[in-house]
């Protein structure tokens, strides 16, 4: 017997290149999750006609039409809970959301932020690592809590920073690593591998503690 299928919303503002992979990586008939909905707070999000394509519904709830932060929220919980959603995923999704909604979906909200976090939450990730000279950068899978970038962390991937790096090309690394770490991330959450236990993300498996990202190397 076959297991049930996650329903997982991705909010979206803009194009939508983290929610691709999602979509993609959902159309295996093994993974644990399917995208049932595609929301933007912006009718123009280039996103909302990709998702289309795929035969995904998509929805604008634009956050221009309610005159205070609660009740777009209100509007945007409500359509989630109609189509009965259980998981959301937040790619490229530019609003900051109120701890209600947060604490509404509280263990079932996923950000993908490029960063290893803690280190860098907020912007210009990758022009502030290049400041400090790290020579390891990446991105991270996280619960979102009410405290921006800071929710309790289910998977990283790690790129070396190396010499005559921009924040382009840096961004451009982080963001390959993303389109393949945020799909095995849902998956883990959706198929019971990774699951939040109060502030910490307990996972059912070990993994090989010995491999490692030398940089240089």
């Amino acid at each position: 017997m076959s297991m049930a299928r996650r329903r997982v919303a991705i909010l979206i503002s803009g194009r939508g290149s983290n929610m691709l992979s999602l979509i993609e990586a959902a159309q295996a008939s093994d993974y644990p999750a399917q995208i049932t909905l595609v929301a933007s707070n912006r009718p123009d999000a280039g996103g909302l006609d990709r998702a289309r394509e795929a035969g995904i519904e998509a929805l604008s709830v634009d956050h221009k039409a309610y005159s205070t932060r609660e009740s777009f929220e209100q509007a945007l919980d409500a359509a989630l809970r109609e189509r009965n959603v259980e998981f959301i995923c937040l790619a490229g999704f530019m609003r900051v959301l109120t701890n209600w909604f947060v604490e509404r979906w509280s263990g079932r909200m996923l950000n993908i932020h490029p960063s290893l976090l803690p280190l860098f939450r907020g912007t210009h990730t990758h022009e502030r690592a290049l400041a400090e000279g790290v020579l390891v950068h990446g991105c991270t899978v996280h619960f979102v809590v009410p405290e921006l970038d800071a929710g309790p962390i289910v998977a990283q991937a790690a790129i070396p920073v190396v010499p005559g790096d921009t924040p382009v090309s840096l961004a451009a690394r982080v963001l390959a690593q993303e389109h393949l770490l945020y799909p095995q991330a849902l998956k883990a959450i959706c198929a019971g591998q990774a699951r939040l236990e109060g502030s910490r993300v307990l996972f059912s498996q070990g993994w090989d503690s010995t491999s490692a990202l030398h940089s240089p190397g």
